[in-house]
C-alpha cells in the first residue's frame, strides 16, 4: 500500500489551468484545488445504459430515449418556451424547456438526434418531457458502460464540465493512503483510490441500491476518511488549548459553602458531580473549555454561580453572557440573589441602558468593583473593559457565533493566558454529535431534575377546538393558576408573528374580561419587556400571550398551562424548551400544541415525537435523525465544516472507529495524521468551534 507524503504538492495548487469563469464557480463550491475535485462526489447516478421506447417507458422515473428533432419553436404565450418535437421510433415526443438559451435553440435544431434523460409525461397533446436532460449523439454511438454520476453543481456549470474536470484532475492528485498501514483491512474497508475511481465511475455490477443508499464498501471508506479529519482535528484543537495557559482559579470554597447553605434546596447528585469536574478545571493552569448540558430545569444555573464564586475567591472577575434580554435578566436576578448575599456586586449591562448608567456600569467593570458582569452581547462590546477576566460563562452557547463567543473570552486575554470559559445548553447533545464536533470539549451532563419537580402532561389538539381550549385556560387562571398562551413565527415574518400575538391578546382580552392579561414580544423595550414579566411572576397577569421571546430564562412556579399554537411549524428543541417554562411548581402541568391541519409528513413526526417523550436526551436524538447535525447545531454559526458524506445516525461504529484511530496516528503517525488533514479539511481546519 502507498503512503501519502506528509505534505502533499502539486495537487493542493489552486486550479490555474481551468478558465477564470469556470473556477469562479467552482470555489463557489468549495473547490480550490484537483484534490478538492476528486472529493467531489455525486449525489446520485442515473442509468444511461439503456434506451426506453414510449410505448415501454415507466410512470414516475426518468428514463433515457433518442430520437431525431423534427420540429422546433418558441411559444410566447401563455408563457414564453422552447418547444421542440422529437421523433422516438416514428412516435413524436414533446420537449419543453421554460428557460432556454440560444445556444440551446442551435442544439435543438431540426436534424440533431439527442439522446434525452427524463420522465415521460402523457398528456393532452401526447407523450412529453418538461426540461429534460439531453446531448448530441451520433447514429449508433455506444451507449455508457456503467451508471452515471450527478455531482452538486451551481448555476453555469454543466454536470459534462463537471465530470471532464474531475477525469483532467485524476492525472495529477497523489490519492496514496493517508491511513497507518492495515487499517483500513482491519476495518474492512477498500483502499481510497479504487473507492473514489468506483464513486466517480461505477462499474455496471455494482448494485445501484447500495450506492444509492451510500452502504457501498467505497462509500464508508469515505465517510470514515472525513470522520478520522475532523476527529484528528478536534484532538489537535484540544491538544493546542491544553497548551495555552490560564490563571488557575483554586479556592476553599467558602464563599461556595456560604451560598449552599442559604439555598432552601440541596444539589442533586448530578449536579454535585458536574460542579466538581467545573471545579478541577479551574483550578488548572490551562483554560478550561467545558459543556454544561442538562435538561430544561435541571439546575445548570446554580452550579454556574457556584463556579463563579470559586473564580472570585481567587481574584477573578466572571462575565455571563445570554443571547436574550430576558434570559440575561433572569440570569441576573439569580446572580444576584445569591452572590449580593455574599457582599459581591452583579452588574448588569445591555444595549438598551442609557448612556450614564452605562458609563457608570463600565467604569465598574473596569474597575474591579463589579466581581460579576451579567448581559447580552454587550459584553463583548469593545467599550467594555475588565480589570482580570478569569472566567466566561455562556448561556445557550448555540446561539452565539463563532466570533462572538471569541470576543467574549478575548476581554480576558491579556498575550499570555485565557480565561476559562463554561459553556451551558438545555439542548442536550445526542452522543454521536458529542462525539463528533464537540470532541475537543468537555462535556458535564445534569442527567436528572431536582426533586419536587412536576410531570408535564403535553396535549395534540386541532386548531378547530381552539375555543374549547380558551376555556380550559380561564378555567386554570379563575382557579388561582397561570398560563402562557405562546404565539410562534409564522412564515419567517416577525410582523406576522407580532400580528398574531396581538391578536390573541385582544381576542382573549375580550372573551375573558375577568382575566388579567399581559402581552410580551421581541418588540418591546427591555424595560417594559421587564415589568411585564415582573408582573407575570407577582401574580399581577394571570394569562401571559408572548412570541417565542420566553423560550428561555422564565421561571414562574405557578405557572401550570401553556398553549402554543401552530405547533407543527416549531422545531423539537424548541417546543421542548417552550414546554419548559411549566411544571416548575406543584400544580399538575399542561402543555397544549394547537396544529393546523393538513400536516406534512415531517410536521406529523415532530408532533408525534415529542408527544411521546419527555426526556430532553431523546428529542435531541429524534432530532439529529430528521435535520442532521448542521441545523441542530446552527452550524452557520457554529464555524464548524459540516459533514459530506457521513451520517451520525448510520455510522456510528464508523465514528467509533475514527475516534480511536485518531488517537494513535496523532501519537504514533503525525505525519499521516498532518497529511490526512489536509487533505480532507485544507484551509477549513481553522474554523473549527471555540
Amino acid at each position: 500500500m502507498k503512503i501519502a507524503p506528509a505534505n502533499p504538492g502539486h495537487d493542493l495548487t489552486p486550479l490555474h489551468w481551468v478558465a477564470e469563469s469556470v473556477r469562479e464557480k467552482l470555489e463557489r463550491m468549495g473547490i480550490h484545488t484537483e484534490q478538492d475535485l476528486l472529493l467531489h462526489l455525486p449525489l446520485r447516478y442515473e442509468d444511461e445504459t439503456q434506451l426506453h421506447g414510449l410505448s415501454d417507458a415507466p410512470v414516475g422515473v426518468a428514463v433515457q430515449v433518442e430520437g431525431v428533432v423534427v420540429g422546433q419553436k418558441i411559444q410566447p404565450r401563455p408563457r414564453r418556451m422552447l418547444l421542440c418535437t422529437l421523433e422516438v421510433d416514428g412516435e413524436p415526443l414533446q420537449l419543453r424547456f421554460f428557460h432556454f438559451y440560444p445556444s440551446q435553440i442551435k442544439q435543438l435544431a431540426t436534424g440533431n438526434r439527442l439522446r434525452v434523460m427524463g420522465e415521460v409525461r402523457r398528456g393532452f397533446f401526447g407523450a412529453e418531457m418538461a426540461h429534460p436532460r439531453y446531448r448530441i449523439v451520433r447514429q449508433g454511438e455506444a451507449l455508457p458502460a456503467g451508471l452515471t454520476p450527478v455531482y452538486p453543481t451551481t448555476a453555469g456549470l454543466s454536470q459534462r464540465i463537471l465530470r471532464q474536470l474531475i477525469e483532467r484532475a485524476w492525472d495529477d492528485v497523489d490519492v496514496s493512503d493517508t491511513l497507518p498501514p492495515n487499517l483500513a483491512d482491519d476495518l474492512g474497508l477498500p483502499p481510497l483510490e479504487s473507492s473514489l475511481r468506483l464513486l466517480h465511475s461505477p462499474d455496471p455490477k455494482v448494485p445501484a441500491m447500495a450506492l444509492a443508499t451510500r452502504t457501498h464498501p467505497a462509500w464508508r471508506r469515505i465517510k470514515f476518511e472525513e470522520l478520522l479529519a475532523l476527529q484528528i482535528s478536534m484532538r489537535k484543537h484540544r491538544q493546542r488549548r491544553q497548551r495555552a495557559r490560564a490563571q488557575p482559579l483554586a479556592s476553599n470554597e467558602l464563599l461556595g459553602a456560604r451560598l449552599l447553605e442559604n439555598l432552601p434546596f440541596q444539589l442533586t447528585v448530578a449536579q454535585q458531580g458536574a460542579l466538581g469536574e467545573i471545579r478541577a478545571d479551574l483550578a488548572k493552569p490551562h483554560p478550561m473549555q467545558r459543556i454544561l448540558q442538562g435538561d430544561v430545569g435541571s439546575g445548570k444555573t446554580i452550579v454556574a454561580a457556584l463556579a463563579a464564586l470559586q473564580a472570585i475567591e481567587s481574584g477573578a472577575q466572571v462575565a455571563v453572557m445570554a443571547p436574550t434580554e430576558i434570559l440575561a435578566e433572569q440570569n441576573f436576578n439569580k446572580f444576584r440573589g445569591w452572590l449580593s448575599k455574599l457582599g459581591l456586586e452583579v452588574i448588569w449591562l445591555a444595549g438598551t441602558q442609557g448612556k450614564k448608567q452605562r458609563r457608570e456600569v463600565l467604569a465598574r467593570v473596569a474597575s474591579g468593583e463589579a466581581h460579576v458582569a451579567v448581559g447580552t452581547h454587550a459584553l463583548f462590546q469593545e467599550q467594555v473593559e475588565f480589570s482580570r477576566l478569569g472566567l466566561c460563562i455562556v448561556d445557550e452557547q448555540h446561539r452565539f457565533g463563532v466570533q462572538q463567543r471569541l470576543a467574549l473570552r478575548r476581554k480576558g486575554t491579556d498575550g499570555v493566558s485565557q480565561p476559562h470559559q463554561l459553556m451551558m445548553s438545555a439542548t442536550p447533545i445526542p452522543r454521536t454529535l458529542a462525539m463528533s464536533f464537540y470532541a475537543d470539549l468537555d462535556v458535564s451532563v445534569i442527567g436528572e431534575l431536582p426533586p419536587g419537580r412536576t410531570p408535564i402532561v403535553t396535549k395534540l389538539l386541532a386548531d378547530t377546538r381552539r375555543e374549547e381550549v380558551e376555556h380550559r385556560i380561564r378555567d386554570a387562571c379563575v382557579q388561582g393558576g397561570q398560563a402562557y398562551w405562546v404565539c410562534p413565527l409564522i412564515e419567517e415574518s416577525e410582523a406576522l408573528q407580532l400580528k398574531t400575538a396581538l391578536e390573541t391578546f385582544e381576542r382573549i382580552q375580550t372573551t375573558f374580561p375577568e382575566l388579567r392579561v399581559g402581552l410580551v414580544h421581541g418588540r418591546l423595550k427591555g424595560e417594559e419587556k421587564a415589568a411585564v414579566m415582573e408582573a407575570f411572576k407577582q401574580g399581577a397577569i394571570q394569562l401571559l400571550v408572548a412570541t417565542t421571546v420566553i423560550e428561555v430564562g422564565v421561571d414562574v412556579p405557578n405557572a401550570s398551562m401553556m398553549v402554543i399554537e401552530h405547533a407543527e411549524r416549531m422545531g423539537l428543541a424548541q417546543l421542548h424548551q417552550l414546554r419548559g417554562r411549566v411544571g416548575r411548581g406543584t400544580r399538575a402541568s399542561v402543555c397544549v400544541l394547537l396544529y393546523q391541519q393538513p400536516l406534512g409528513g415531517l410536521a406529523r413526526e415532530r408532533l408525534r415525537i415529542i408527544f411521546e417523550n419527555t426526556d430532553g436526551f431523546e428529542i435531541a436524538r429524534e432530532d439529529l435523525r430528521l435535520r442532521g447535525p448542521g441545523e441542530l447545531l446552527g452550524a452557520r454559526q457554529s464555524g464548524m465544516p459540516m459533514l459530506r458524506f457521513a451520517d451520525l445516525n448510520t455510522d456510528a461504529d464508523l465514528l467509533e472507529a475514527a475516534r480511536e484511530a485518531a488517537a494513535s496516528m496523532l501519537k504514533e503517525h503525525p505525519d499521516l495524521a498532518r497529511a490526512h488533514l489536509q487533505r480532507w479539511l485544507g484551509g477549513r481546519q481553522d474554523y473549527l468551534r471555540v
